[in-house]
């Protein structure tokens, strides 16, 4: 009896440990078999309910007008990942043609009778894009690339029997010039070799025999080409002057006379002109706006240029009479960013993305000969009234030389008292710039946690004119964590914010510079978060894809050089590791093209030496920075808890 009671009460607490495992285990989120956790803690259910609404948000973004209806594809996400639909009329049914596992982009209407649209797609996150047709009738997706190299999605012929796109097929290194027409993959050839990875076509001329091209040597240098589209024979537009100019875009002329083209030529800022092909001038139609002209496009009849300026991270758009030369008066349009503009091939109705920070993107057009303005979609924001959502706030502090750096500053809802906590986020690129935007999941922390955003533009970003974005190249490199470092001293003297909880984050470059900040400023921070960031500067311009190596040499150093590669050694992150005391989160997607996956595993390899609370995430079937939801839900649950942990100190974890 005694034998059997033992035997009974073991067996009880066997099976109530089992209920309990199972029932801890009901209560917290199980990462997909695509996630690699470690370190992280199990993720409460009830933390996920209470961020769930924050992680619904939707955006819709234009695609392509449809060139004989007034209808449009667009791309938003009700799944995993973004995919194409189909909007017949302004707030119609959004019509999903689209169903990968990854996210298609690029999509394109042939341009004369839209049976069918191009488009690109990679997998997992490799940036290896292909290109498809996909025939409206039959539903029928066809490859039209090699199905191995990255190739980007290319320009229409004017006749819209052709497309040229760049293939880096023949050494994986160089984008060449590919011709093809869709209609009849066989046809596929390659038109011209070109050396280098920053080759792409621009526009096709009037006639269709001419091609405007565009070679990217770095962010501040770039040269414009005019190719034979039947030879592919090559001819240098924009020969080399004394002092390097950046060009961002061109298009010809109606006429194919001249062409409308953007650059920084004698100027700070990119600014718009007007080049005569025979008299080889330039005239400049944006004389008046000392801000960066950033996009254009032609109508079809040539008649009106459409174009964006960024003027102090806000965008403006224009539209100009191309025979007066004068800008046609626009209504006015709401504070935020306007991008992908898209002349319907009417040429009186522009499509456009707009976003602001309490609206998310969402499509719209605007008849210029009635000035009305409509909406196409009306994204979902997970129930939430986004009207009251924190408005952006532009902040400049002094930094170490005296130069004056700007960012944007989100404070929390005035319910939350006393001094709050901050999240500094900063940017990639680094030849980029935070700009006002819908925050999506980030309204959380301000929200329901009281913490404040401040998203700093340090020197080397876009935006503020050419001078200020060449300040951080080469051996100048740590100059633009010296501005992150007189950040620390701003927020100290802000009665408002709390300069003993602030927290370092950023993606990409900016993965660098929080890793940076965690090294040389550990004693003023809280934790860092690193995203698909560079810890080794020479590793990874060694192993970053060789499309891309030489591009990022121009900016960072040639580590080939022994002189360059000591200074990047000693500046790089991983080499400066046990200056990280305080906790560290990274993520990393497999697949990523532009900084390995590598750049992650040996920093957390090597902090964890510290003895330094390290949490680590990597997605299987992501590359740089994570595109499924479900990936980035879990990224984002991870990061709201690793900073109530280690920003606020109110442990969700145990």
């Amino acid at each position: 009896m005694r034998r059997w009671r033992t035997w009974l009460a073991i067996f009880l607490a066997v099976l109530l440990g089992v209920m309990g495992m199972e029932s801890i285990q009901a209560a917290t989120l199980s990462p997909s078999e695509n996630l690699v956790v470690e370190g992280i803690p199990p993720i409460p259910l009830s933390l996920v309910e209470q961020v769930n609404r924050y992680t619904e948000f939707r955006g819709a973004r234009l695609s392509s007008w449809h060139p004989t209806r007034r209808e449009m594809l667009i791309s938003t996400r009700f799944a995993n990942v973004a995919q194409i639909h189909q909007v017949k009329f302004p707030l119609g049914a959004r019509k999903q043609l689209t169903f990968f596992a990854d996210a298609p982009s690029g999509a394109s209407y042939q341009p004369t009778t839209g049976d069918y649209f191009v488009f690109s797609k990679d997998v997992g996150g490799s940036e290896f894009d292909q290109n498809y047709r996909y025939d409206l009738a039959t539903g029928e997706v066809t490859l039209l690339t090699d199905g191995k190299a990255k190739n980007s999605g290319g320009v229409w012929s004017t006749a819209g029997d052709r497309i040229i796109y760049t293939s880096t097929r023949r050494t994986g290194r160089d984008n060449d010039f590919y011709i093809i027409d869709p209609k009849n993959p066989a046809s596929d050839r390659l038109l011209t070799q070109l050396e280098g990875g920053g080759w792409y076509p621009l526009d096709w001329s009037p006639d269709d025999r001419q091609l405007l091209g565009i070679e990217f040597i770095s962010a501040n240098e770039s040269y414009l080409w005019l190719f034979n589209t039947e030879t592919g024979e090559k001819s240098l537009l924009t020969p080399k002057g004394k002092e390097p100019v950046s060009y961002q875009g061109a298009v010809f002329s109606e006429d194919g006379r001249g062409m409308f083209v953007v650059s920084d030529r004698e100027s700070e800022f990119q600014h718009l002109d007007y080049f005569d092909f025979a008299s080889q001038t330039y005239t400049n139609l944006t004389g008046e706006i000392n801000w960066d002209v950033e996009e254009l496009d032609l109508s079809r009849d040539g008649k009106l240029l459409a174009f964006v300026t960024n003027e102090d991270g806000i965008g403006v758009l224009h539209v100009l009479d191309t025979t007066s030369r004068r800008e046609i008066p626009l209504p006015k349009l709401p504070l935020g960013q306007i991008f992908g503009i898209n002349w319907r091939p009417n040429s009186k109705e522009l499509g456009f993305t707009l976003v602001s920070a309490t609206s998310t993107a969402d499509v719209y057009s605007l008849d210029l000969a009635t000035n009305k303005l409509e909406r196409w979609t009306e994204s979902e924001t997970g129930g939430l009234n986004t009207a009251n959502f924190s408005q952006p706030e532009l902040v400049r502090w002094k930094s170490f030389d005296g130069r004056t750096i700007s960012g944007f500053l989100y404070r929390p809802p005035a319910r939350f008292t006393g001094k709050r906590p901050v999240i500094i986020d900063i940017h990639g690129g680094p030849e980029s710039q935070f700009r006002p935007s819908f925050l999506g999941r980030y309204n959380f922390y301000l929200n329901e946690l009281g913490v404040a955003l401040l998203f700093p533009n340090v020197r080397g970003s876009s935006g503020y004119g050419k001078t200020f974005l060449k300040l951080d190249n080469g051996y100048l490199r740590e100059d633009s964590v010296k501005d992150i470092g007189a950040l620390l001293d701003w927020i100290a003297t802000q009665p408002a914010l709390d300069a003993d909880r602030i927290l370092v984050t950023g993606a990409s470059y900016g993965g660098y510079m929080s890793l940076a900040v965690a090294t040389k400023y550990s004693d003023r921070i809280r934790a860092a978060i690193n995203i698909v960031g560079i810890s080794n500067f020479v590793s990874f311009l060694e192993r970053t894809e060789g499309y891309r190596r030489d591009l990022r040499r121009v900016e960072y150093g040639d580590e080939r050089d022994p002189k360059m590669r000591e200074f990047l050694l000693k500046i790089s992150p991983l080499n400066n590791a046990e200056m990280i005391k305080k906790p560290l989160f990274v993520v990393h997607g497999k697949n990523d093209p532009r900084v390995p996956l590598n750049e992650a595993e040996q920093i957390v390899a090597t902090v964890r030496k510290n003895n330094t609370p390290v949490w680590y995430l990597m997605a299987k079937d992501e590359g740089h920075g994570f595109a499924k939801k479900g990936n980035a839900d879990f990224q984002f649950y991870a990061t709201v808890m690793f900073v109530k942990e280690f920003l606020l100190g109110e442990s969700v974890s145990r």
